[in-house]
């Protein structure tokens, strides 16, 4: 028996001895390193400056979490901060409780360790994007909140986390915390003015954290990094809660409340709510129209890619009460009256002036551009008179607004007025270049009253325009275009401003390339000419506005028309009789090759093309036939005769091609020394044997317009009635010679 027990304990020694050696081959291989770095916690304990700090952080039961494993950036007060901080805020360690304490934790710890050889770059899909970021998501959220809502003021609320009406449940919408490091900062030429500028009593050092300094950075635990500041930061508001959070900013509140919010009922919401409350409230989102251009408390920015919060953030102009109201009244509601009867898109323009879909920094506002697209048009210097660097970007108060180009430009004239909505309605169509600043124009205003005894309306139901005549209405694209047609004779760009004197006369280009004239206070287009109605023969300009671009001009009793006889037809209506300054040239037209007589016009126009005709006098056509360009006959060498409808097929085949040898094709050009000025060919409707179109070269001087044939004669435009004269897309002029062509 004793020698059993002998060796069964010889045997335990030698299996203790060798499972001994083998835990400590596998410690040796597997076990924690000597020279790990113990966890943030742990090395906070160690450093000893941090004591307020680890009583805070047992305070927020997350010991365990800066214990463990895990992947943090800790931005760390020190005791100094602290110091600061229970002065400033008259509290003591003893009174913060665990609410507040969590606050202060969290939002000072962010997702993923970044040392300073990263701090600045920004985390795209693709890898680091060296010197793009200045904000990390932090572990802090709101979460839940109440305020005012379908349930009233204590309605439970979440905002949204995406923009444009999105919500993405399991999204906590967590904050980012913003810091200004020396190479991002001067990779994007910003400086020490931008960071003062909203931390004025904080030095620029070139790595501070909101209004802290990093005064011992790159202190490396084993999970995670921690940059040790020297003032505690406290969440910041984003810029939907800073907006609510002061009263001189409620009129401008009020219209996002009014119009681009809506509360969308959340039933996985109202669960989660239900789990941690044990409450059985609804609970609805808070989102913003896709109106806008981002919601206001979306903390995530664009989500275009996951991180894009680190490198971009919003930012707001926010007018005070007096500055706002004084311009909603004065401008925006002048001819609305109320603000109940605002359309959508005033509101959002208004509303979007003022946001920015990037990081407005203090010395860009003159070069960063609003969701207009629009550069910062109020003084940081002079009109900032409140500013906050937010957790979603920046917000700045102001006691002025942002004037928006849609308002001050001539758009705004239409635009703001519910008495021009069809006219607004079609200048949509050009709005990006009639709202430029650096652009002029005019504008003949046509109100509604007008258009529609016209036949034109719109129809919200159908969302199409439409057109009746005697009773008949028809809709779609023919309406709309037509009316486009008329409102495009009503815009003119006149760099020169060249219509703030309409007591002389004139002729000029107007938006779809159609030409208008104006005479002693009155305007016109070719369809006037054409109107059987006297009164609409010249529409009397009743009074003017101008706007940052331009003048506006008002047509109470009228609108320009565009003709829409044919060119033969408008030829006619100086062709009656053998003295009629057109007479000979449409004689020889309408019996030639080059008439179409089933569409009663020019063989070969296009409908929608533009042309210039330019028509020899009587005399110079007769002289044409002395030089035997156009067939006729000459007695004595004296009495000559034009031969309007030959015979031969030889010369019939000559008058065509003189007539169109006199017409440009696709260009219309007035004698008023726009086109052309210098010289230059343009095509004709002749084409030679092996099909290339003869030019004719024009000479183009203000009531002087020269062209010049291929064979280097030159014609003169008779300047008067004859000349300039308005057809279809096209301009007619009388000219004091033939034109000759080398065939």
């Amino acid at each position: 028996m004793y020698k059993l027990l002998k060796n069964l304990f010889l045997f335990f020694c030698v299996v203790v001895f060798f499972g001994g050696c083998r835990k400590e081959a596998f410690d040796a291989y597997y076990g924690r390193p000597d020279n790990l770095q113990p966890p943030i916690y742990q090395v906070l304990s160690i450093k000893g400056n941090f004591t307020s700090l680890l009583a805070i952080i047992d305070k927020s039961g997350y010991k365990s979490t800066l214990s463990a494993a895990g992947y943090w950036t800790f931005f760390a007060p020190n005791d100094e901060a602290f110091k600061k901080y229970f002065t400033e805020n008259n509290t003591s360690l003893a009174a913060i409780d665990s609410t507040t304490a969590r606050k202060l934790v969290t939002y000072c710890l962010v997702f993923n360790a970044f040392q300073t050889n990263h701090i600045a770059d920004y985390q795209a899909p693709t890898g680091w994007v060296a010197n793009n970021a200045y904000k990390r998501r932090t572990a802090y959220y709101d979460g839940f909140y109440t305020d005012n809502g379908p349930d009233g003021p204590a309605t439970v609320l979440l905002s949204a986390n995406r923009n444009a009406n999105t919500f993405v449940f399991g999204d906590n919408n967590n904050k980012y915390i913003p810091y200004f490091y020396s190479s991002y900062m001067s990779s994007k030429n910003l400086g020490a003015a931008d960071y003062n500028y909203f931390f004025p009593n904080t030095p620029y050092t070139g790595f501070n954290v909101v209004d802290a300094s990093v005064v011992n950075k790159d202190l490396i635990a084993e999970n995670g990094v921690i940059h040790e500041i020297d003032r505690v930061i406290q969440p910041l508001p984003s810029i939907e809660q800073k907006l609510a959070g002061n009263t001189q900013y409620s009129e401008f509140k009020k219209l996002f409340d009014r119009f681009m919010v809506s509360y969308i009922l959340n039933n996985d919401a109202a669960s989660r709510y239900n789990i941690l409350t044990g409450k059985t409230s609804k609970v609805y989102i808070k989102q913003y129209a896709a109106l806008l251009a981002f919601a206001l408390g979306n903390e995530n920015y664009v989500k275009a890619q996951d991180n894009d919060g680190q490198s971009e953030g919003y930012s707001m102009l926010a007018p005070n009460n007096e500055a706002f109201t004084k311009y909603l009244n004065e401008v925006i509601l002048e001819f609305y009256g109320t603000v109940d009867k605002l359309p959508s898109s005033i509101v959002a323009d208004l509303l979007n002036a003022h946001l920015f879909s990037t990081t407005l920094w203090p010395t860009k506002f003159s070069t960063t551009n609003n969701f207009l697209g629009e550069p910062g048009r109020i003084s940081a210097s002079n009109n900032v008179t409140d500013r906050q660097f937010c957790s979603n970007g920046i917000f700045y108060g102001t006691n002025a607004v942002q004037q928006a180009n849609v308002f001050s430009t001539v758009y705004g004239r239409a635009y703001l007025d519910p008495n021009y909505s069809l006219m607004s309605r079609v200048l949509s169509n050009m709005k990006a270049t009639i709202t430029n600043p650096g652009l002029q124009f005019t504008i003949f205003m046509v109100p509604d009253v007008t258009l529609r005894s016209l036949g034109y309306d719109y129809s919200t139901a159908t969302s199409q325009y439409t057109y009746t005549l005697n009773g008949t209405t028809t809709s779609g694209n023919g309406p709309r275009d037509n009316l486009q047609r008329i409102i495009n004779l009503h815009v003119i760009s006149t760099p020169n401003k060249e219509l703030n004197n309409l007591n002389s006369q004139g002729i000029i280009e107007a938006y779809g390339s159609e030409y208008i004239k104006w005479n002693n206070n009155t305007v016109f287009a070719g369809g006037n000419l054409e109107s059987t109605n006297a009164s609409y023969k010249a529409i009397p300009v009743v009074n003017s506005r101008d706007y940052s671009n331009g003048r506006v001009y008002y047509l109470p009793a009228g609108a320009m028309l565009y003709p829409t006889g044919t060119v033969a037809s408008q030829i006619a209506v100086n062709a009656t009789t053998p003295t009629s300054p057109y007479y000979s040239f449409y004689q020889y037209l309408i019996n030639s090759t080059a008439y179409n007589t089933v569409a009663g016009e020019i063989a070969g126009f296009i409908s929608g093309a533009n042309y210039t005709v330019f028509i020899p006098t009587n005399a110079a056509i007769l002289q044409a036939v002395r030089d035997g360009i156009l067939p006729g006959t000459i007695t004595n060498n004296a009495l000559t005769t034009a031969s309007f409808n030959p015979a031969s097929v030889d010369d019939r085949a000559k008058v065509a091609r003189f007539i169109q040898f006199h017409i440009l094709n696709g260009i219309s050009i007035a004698a008023d020394g726009q086109k052309s000025p210098n010289g230059a060919g343009f095509p004709t409707f002749l084409t030679n044997s092996v099909g290339d179109k003869l030019e004719l070269i024009i000479n183009n001087q203000p009531n002087n317009l020269k062209v010049t044939d291929n064979q280097g004669r030159v014609a003169t435009v008779v300047n008067g009635s004859a000349s300039n004269y308005l057809g279809t897309r096209t301009l007619l002029h009388q000219i004091d010679n033939y034109l000759r062509y080398n065939f």
